[in-house]
């Protein structure tokens, strides 16, 4: 930092506040987590400087003799912990990653069919007009029963119907297993690719407490820096039944990334995903994602008792969905006050949300970056009492104020609820010192 803080003090000064405002608060978004020290040094290092188009031994630039090897022995690690024959771990992260996998296997306007967003799935799985994967394809999407858990009888007779040639079974916010058995099969029936998103699970797909899609899907997407903690970036793997279905899909998925999609890789990120993966077959990782999924359930299970309706009524992961409908209170307002006092989530929607995203009724959690700083099941029940604490405080301020949905959605009236809760200051007292007590440089 030495040299930085010289060369340009303000970014310096920035980047010193979100390490601090990061040690302090509470990592509850579940997409983020906390890299090792291990992964942050390989990011930080002269692979950066390289340019490196192509693959491992066929690059476009020479001086890459270094980097086939890392490239490769990424590669290796990948395969061996996924137990796959192929793997790609070029992509930037997810998003560029689905896009490979749809353009790879699939023709502009084929029919493609992924959980709609506010039941738990995510933008690339084919949201309507507003992303690449609803504009591109034909996005039939299926959704949650009222009850928040996927109905698979209702889904096999909707894939019958609409004979999707792509089936994505991934999800942001589903907070429930999902029977990568029963999609195989439903997949089968009308010749669908069934493509696997575990970019929030992998670490406990690895860990053996997330049911394991590589028997049953063709093709696995993952984000490297949810879960595995590793560094931003993604991975694409085929499996053994995705080459028996067809011999050249590795081929073609190399070809949509390059010259398809992308550029050179980014060979620091390369060698820091090498690290994690190293690091995720080691015994504490297993541990640790065990403890995510242990702290899920106790932190879910003391919001029910508290009165909260979560999607699906809990978890059996490390994700959860408070639905504030009942208390009439919108996600953002909730997420924003909240992280007045060092709580830090995100506003989410809720099945069948009458809401816009941007104002939607609920908040989305998660225990991955709690559990790397060693919190576990007394941790979350503290956490539970401080959430209903700011909650009821949230209605309470409201009704002096006479805010109803309508009003909230303004920022002024957000800031005003924010400023008329004045006891947030001694919470984040209390978060600060637990934080304290489970610092980040320790986490593992």
């Amino acid at each position: 930092m030495s040299f930085l803080k010289k060369t340009d003090p303000e970014i310096a000064r920035l980047i010193m506040l979100e390490e601090k405002r990061q040690e302090e608060t509470l990592m509850m978004i579940p997409s983020e987590n906390y890299a090792s020290k291990a992964v942050m040094q390989a990011l930080a290092t002269r692979l950066t400087n390289k340019y490196s188009e192509g693959y491992s031994n066929a690059r476009y630039y020479q001086g890459n003799k270094i980097i086939d090897q890392i490239e490769t022995l990424c590669i290796e690690r990948a395969k061996k912990l996924f137990n796959v024959p192929y793997v790609n771990i070029q992509p930037y992260s997810g998003s560029p990653a689905n896009s490979a996998v749809f353009f790879a296997l699939l023709e502009p306007g084929d029919k493609i069919s992924g959980l709609t967003l506010a039941s738990g799935g995510h933008l690339t799985h084919g949201v309507p007009k507003v992303t690449f994967s609803g504009k591109y394809f034909n996005s039939v999407q299926y959704e949650v029963a009222k009850n928040g858990w996927i109905d698979y009888d209702k889904l096999e007779k909707f894939v019958l119907k609409e004979k999707p040639k792509l089936i994505v079974a991934g999800t942001t916010h589903y907070p429930r297993k999902l029977d990568f058995k029963r999609f195989a099969q439903i997949a089968d029936k009308v010749g669908a690719f069934l493509m696997a998103d575990i970019s929030h699970v992998v670490g406990m797909v690895i860990a053996g407490v997330y049911p394991n899609p590589v028997p049953y899907a063709h093709v696995i997407t993952t984000t490297t820096h949810k879960t595995l903690r590793g560094p931003r970036g993604a991975i694409i793997l085929v499996t053994k039944k995705g080459l028996k279905r067809d011999p050249d899909m590795g081929k073609k998925i190399n070809s949509a990334i390059i010259p398809g999609l992308q550029g050179g890789p980014h060979n620091n990120v390369t060698a820091a995903l090498a690290v994690a993966l190293k690091e995720a077959g080691k015994k504490n990782f297993l541990r640790y994602n065990q403890q995510i999924v242990k702290n899920g359930k106790e932190l879910a299970n003391n919001l029910v008792k508290m009165g909260y309706e979560l999607q699906s009524g809990g978890t059996d992961t490390h994700v959860m969905v408070i639905d504030l409908r009942k208390q009439k209170i919108l996600g953002n307002t909730a997420a924003e006050v909240l992280e007045e006092a060092g709580l830090v989530l995100n506003r989410n929607k809720v099945p069948f949300d009458p809401n816009p995203p941007f104002y939607p009724s609920g908040i989305r959690l998660g225990t991955p970056g709690l559990t790397s700083r060693g919190m576990k099941e007394k941790e979350m029940k503290q956490i539970a009492q401080w959430i209903d604490q700011i909650l009821k405080a949230i209605i309470e301020t409201k009704n002096k104020l006479g805010v109803n949905i309508d009003k909230e959605k303004k920022k002024s009236i957000r800031n005003q609820i924010v400023m008329e809760t004045k006891f947030l200051k001694n919470i984040n007292t209390e978060v600060k010192k637990l934080c304290k007590k489970f610092p980040i440089k320790s986490a593992y």
